[in-house]
């Protein structure tokens, strides 16, 4: 409750702060082209500031006296412009530098080459906001690039290039986050931690980045929050929920804040499932970015989140229609129970960044993130398994007249999970000439307690069926004396303890090879953990994980960037990495290791007198000490047991441009092919094999009505290893899942936007104003994640039921800022 309310407390406080009166300068940087310029110096004595990612700058100057300031930048024209300012008065200058060009035969070289030189991928945070989605946001978009996969929709969570979701990366203002233990289905997720609202930018890494990102062996999000500099509030309405942002800055510039709330219902795609429910899943959270600028050399920060997720499930009838034309078959379930989930995230971090000159920048983060989660169901599913009346114009089509088997099945579940994981880092950047060093020292503490108490049983025909690799009973032929067993039984309580010391330090630097430009990056981390707790033995491992970059852009007519990324990448165990099948804590469990090999090219052109860029990377990942796991809709089990040896290569390839004029549309596709080696078997499909993978986003307009936008979100992965039970041997089932097909639709009617803005009327008070109507699974796909399996006592068959995902689904939309 009191979280509550500090969180009401400061969206309130943002709505109406402002005080103190200086001369204040403050704009937004941009080039010839409209986009924002970071690391611009602007000076004025001895003042000083730098602009940020987003262009902004603000600098506190002397009053009623003759000021110049200067704006420079390695790769544009110095510009000067001088200023007289009243006591107490803020004034806004937007200045617009031109290109400073070194001519390499026709290609210009600028800043912006940046992102590229590291193999990032920068996303457009209002393409974030308007594409349409089950689940809207950054991980919607990440979806539709080459080497991302999710067959679910309802989740968040993504695989990059074989890896699995435990596997990525995610900061925001260089802070790492962290998401839910205990989610078993995307159904149960809810909101992503990210408020795509407060979102700036955009960067994303798919392998082979550099060391001043964390130990894990897939991906890197890094997101930046905005730094406001005017007032405004900004609100988002739909029939899954809503969001409401405000931002703010002080008069003297040193205090900006956002607060952002959210709260969502998925009722109306739950509801839209083949089961027949009684189903409540809320989800809400809170959000706060807090920045004061004591000095012109000191910031102080604080990000704060507050979450709670409720999802209610009471299932009450199910019919799944499956086999073939000439053979269906009907699964009827009538089940008994429910399930209550309950999810309770905070999240607080501090951030100091003091900038002692020009080329040096310290920081120094302290964080805490604290989840309470509980998963307790009891639910009772009678089926029973038959023929279909398949004969057309009759008058019982579709109902089941002969049944091959009943049965029924209990599953039972108390979970409960207690996490604190709180860190301390340093972190520092430092320019010496053309070299620029950064280096980090950061300490980690998890203390997570953990009960798991989950048992199933099962009966055919009214015969309980033994648990697996156990001696069969010959029911209904023999009667059977043994003890009645669960078939499937875990029980385990731990209270684990985690300290984590992480270290790295990296050199990057550009330089010339006869005409061409080249960049080098090269850097090492260290990662020491020790893991203890109630029962379990003290261990301590210590790993090193060295990265290189080299980026060559070549004096050709061409505009083509080359770079290879090599390094070796750790992923020291997380706490449900340590916990076998049984639920029990192994703490001798290695770091998982994967040796990196990425080759890249850009290629920038134009066609239709419009820019495109052709983005190509090669890769192959060899991984030892591989801790297997099943995936069992986003759930995953771990053997904890580095028993096996893999290996993931493949080919992406994105088209990004202005199809449209004035839009950014893109193409992708991705080829993947990943197998593990268990215990010296043989090699076998991991259950994130994603083979084949296509997506398009694309943007566009009516001509004759330009107001009127269309979104269009295009996925195509091939099927999965897997729908094969949890428990099962993975050798057993190397059957896959269907092709994953899904196509998102979006209008939106544009009433009012920076370009059409009104002076009078019911319109004044918005800044910008649409309303949208969203078609999601517009082809009405059927789409499965898992198979539910029913088993056959008599012909000891066993079943598999697809459960299929979302079907077609409408939603209206309107959002707003003022």
């Amino acid at each position: 409750m009191k979280t509550k309310l500090i969180f009401f407390s400061l969206f309130l406080f943002n709505l109406y702060f402002g005080y103190t009166q200086t001369a204040t300068i403050k704009g937004v940087i941009l080039d010839e082209h409209n986009l924002p310029i970071e690391q611009v110096n602007i000076k004025s004595g001895t003042r000083g500031t730098v602009s940020n990612s987003n262009g902004f700058y603000s600098l506190t100057i002397p009053s009623n006296e003759t000021v110049t300031l200067t704006f420079s930048h390695l790769s544009f024209k110095q510009m000067t412009s001088t200023f007289n300012l009243k006591n107490g008065e803020t004034y806004e200058f937007n200045p617009v530098m031109s290109a400073s060009i070194e001519q390499i035969a026709a290609v210009v070289v600028t800043s912006n080459r940046r992102k590229e030189i590291e193999g990032i991928i920068t996303l457009d945070p209002e393409a974030i906001r308007k594409i349409p989605g089950a689940n809207a946001g950054v991980e919607n978009l990440l979806m539709t690039l080459p080497g991302v996969s999710n067959n679910n929709e309802l989740s968040t969570q993504y695989s990059v290039r074989g890896g699995n979701y435990d596997e990525n990366l995610v900061y925001v203002n260089d802070i790492e986050v962290y998401r839910p233990f205990l989610i078993r289905s995307g159904q149960q997720e809810g909101l992503s931690f990210v408020n795509s609202d407060l979102v700036q930018n955009v960067d994303f890494s798919a392998g082979g980045f550099q060391a001043k990102y964390g130990d894990k062996l897939s991906s890197v999000l890094d997101i930046t929050y905005k730094t406001p500099y005017q007032f405004a509030v900004n609100a988002d309405l739909s029939l899954l929920g809503g969001s409401l942002s405000v931002e703010n800055m002080s008069k003297d510039s040193k205090f900006t804040s956002m607060v952002g709330l959210r709260y969502r219902d998925n009722s109306l795609l739950v509801d839209a499932k083949e089961t027949e429910t009684n189903v409540n899943p809320t989800f809400a959270d809170a959000q706060a970015f807090l920045t004061y600028q004591f000095t012109d050399k000191f910031q102080l920060s604080f990000l704060g989140n507050a979450s709670i997720n409720k999802y209610n499930f009471e299932p009450q009838t199910r019919q799944t229609n499956f086999g073939t034309l000439s053979d269906p078959i009907a699964l009827l379930v009538f089940y008994e129970g429910q399930e209550k989930d309950q999810y309770q995230t905070y999240f607080g971090a501090f951030k100091g960044t003091y900038f002692a000159n020009d080329d040096l920048t310290l920081k120094l983060i302290a964080s805490t993130y604290h989840t309470t989660e509980e998963e307790y169901f009891d639910i009772l599913a009678q089926y029973r398994l038959g023929e279909v009346n398949s004969n057309i114009g009759d008058e019982n089509l579709g109902e089941v007249e002969f049944s091959e088997g009943v049965g029924s099945q209990l599953n039972h579940g108390r979970n409960d999970l207690d996490a604190l994981i709180t860190n301390l880092e340093h972190k520092g950047h430092l320019n010496i000439e053309d070299h620029h060093i950064e280096w980090s020292v950061k300490y980690t503490h998890e203390d997570i307690r953990d009960r798991l108490i989950e048992w199933e049983t099962i009966d055919s025909a009214g015969f309980s069926i033994r648990p697996p690799k156990t001696v069969a009973n010959e029911q209904p032929y023999a009667p059977f004396s043994g003890p009645l067993e669960p078939y499937q039984n875990i029980r385990a309580t731990n209270n684990t303890q985690i300290n984590r010391l992480q270290a790295y330090a990296q050199w990057s630097k550009r330089s010339t090879i006869g005409n061409s430009d080249v960049w080098y990056n090269a850097g090492v981390r260290m990662h020491s953990w020790s893991v203890s707790g109630d029962g379990i033995s003290n261990t301590n491992q210590v790993v090193f994980s060295p990265r290189a970059q080299f980026t060559i852009k070549p004096e050709w007519e061409k505009d083509m960037l080359f770079r290879v990324a090599t390094g070796l990448y750790y992923q020291p165990p997380f706490y449900r990495e340590l916990r076998d099948a049984a639920g029990t804590v192994q703490p001798d469990v290695k770091a998982q290791k994967s040796l990196h090999v990425v080759l890249g090219n850009d290629y920038s052109f134009k066609m239709w007198d419009r820019p495109f860029k052709l983005t190509t990377e090669l890769y192959y990942k060899g991984i030892t000490d591989v801790n297997p796991y099943t995936l069992e809709n986003v759930r995953i089990r771990y053997a904890a047991d580095n028993n096996a040896e893999a290996y993931a290569y493949g080919l992406d390839m994105r088209l990004n441009g202005e199809f449209v004029p004035g839009t950014e549309s893109w193409f992708s596709f991705g080829y993947l092919k990943n197998e593990e080696n268990i215990d010296d078997r043989v090699y076998i499909a991991r259950p994130t094999d994603q083979r084949l993978k296509f997506a398009a986003l694309f943007q566009d307009y009516v001509p004759n009505v330009p107001n009127l936008k269309m979104y269009l979100n295009l996925v195509y992965n091939t099927g999965l290893p897997g729908g094969s039970p949890s428990y099962a041997d993975p050798y057993d089932y190397q059957n896959r899942l269907p092709d994953y097909k899904r196509a998102d639709l979006g209008l939106q009617f544009v009433i009012v936007d920076d370009k059409k803005q009104f002076d009078r009327g019911w319109k004044k008070p918005f800044k910008a104003l649409s309303f949208g109507f969203e078609i999601y699974n517009m082809f009405d796909t059927q789409n499965s994640i898992t198979n539910t399996w029913v088993r056959d006592v008599y012909s000891k068959r066993q079943y598999a039921i697809p459960n299929y995902l979302t079907p077609r689904v409408f939603n209206v939309r309107t959002s707003m800022r003022f």
